[in-house]
């Protein structure tokens, strides 16, 4: 059996054994196909089953880095990857072709996208603006307080929406906020004025302020969804003609990018957003770099 017989046989028992949809059959074809074309330049012959087994490490990476080549960015050659090694699975289990190698090959990684924040003014903007978009003034006071908090203390929407009455800062005095983030590791996070402000006009209104009741309700009286606040941020900046980025994990990243830009050090930022690796903040610094370009081909007159 050829490697293209055994590659017509894999993506018919995809289809009828492991129902998968036309589309993934289609991709898986031609990530197949392109893998088998460049084999057979490789290896100057069609691969056959004993080719497929006698594959070596190396000539999986001449494969990938054949494709880097071509200017294939790796996510599209871990995709790839990904159908190589689910075909060779395929190999083992149905025709006793065992090849380890490309077990062996380290999977491309994907750049991680740049945080994208907002200006400093639409940021505030948002803090101050988005309760307009509610009918009552409980639910405004709720907005207000949720979307100053998410800006003025870098809370991700999770957290903010899983604290209860009790952890609610108070006006007086500069206690900060306890906040459990990721994998329940608690972190402390000093509180604004104006976050303690907003969250007390909020806590006037409050329907039930019970310590074991949660902070932030929806109009139910139950805890307030993350689907509401995104369709409430979503509709604020098709208002206001903000970037489809405009998220309410965007005012997370307005937090960062601003403290930085304000002279803050990394690690005290990697404190206040409870990253577990210093390298995960340090993107913010390739944003800000990426902001300072901007503005000097913007403004520099031989740029």
């Amino acid at each position: 059996m050829t490697g293209f017989e055994a590659s017509q046989a894999f993506l018919q028992w995809l289809e009828q054994e492991r129902r998968a949809s036309p589309l993934t059959v289609e991709a898986y074809g031609t990530d197949l196909a392109g893998f088998l074309g460049f084999l057979t330049d490789h290896l100057g012959s069609e691969p056959d089953m004993a080719a497929l087994a006698a594959l070596r490490p190396a000539d999986f990476r001449a494969w990938l880095a054949s494709m880097a080549n071509d200017n294939a960015v790796n996510a599209t050659r871990a995709r790839h990857l990904s159908a190589v090694r689910s075909f060779f699975k395929y190999l083992a289990r149905r025709h006793g072709v065992d090849n380890p190698s490309v077990k062996l090959v380290a999977t491309p990684r994907g750049r991680r996208p740049l945080p994208r924040a907002l200006p400093p003014d639409d940021a505030r903007d948002v803090t101050t603006d988005i309760a307009e978009l509610q009918d009552t003034a409980a639910m405004q006071a709720r907005d207000t307080a949720l979307f100053t908090l998410l800006y003025g203390c870098g809370l991700r929407i999770a957290e903010a929406l899983s604290l209860n009455v009790r952890d609610a800062p108070g006006l007086g005095g500069d206690a900060p906020l306890r906040v459990i983030g990721k994998g329940s590791k608690e972190r402390i996070v000093p509180v604004l004025p104006v976050v303690r402000a907003a969250i007390g006009a909020w806590l006037m209104r409050h329907p039930d302020r019970q310590p074991d009741s949660p902070l932030f309700l929806g109009a139910r009286g139950k805890r307030l969804d993350p689907a509401v606040a995104q369709r409430t941020m979503r509709a604020y900046r098709r208002l206001n003609g903000l970037p489809e980025h405009a998220t309410p994990h965007a005012l997370r990243h307005s937090f960062a990018t601003h403290l930085l830009a304000g002279g803050a050090d990394l690690r005290s930022i990697q404190d206040l957003l409870g990253h577990a690796s210093l390298s995960t903040t340090q993107r913010y610094t390739a944003v800000d770099e990426a902001q300072l370009m901007a503005v000097w081909r913007k403004a520099h007159p031989r740029a």
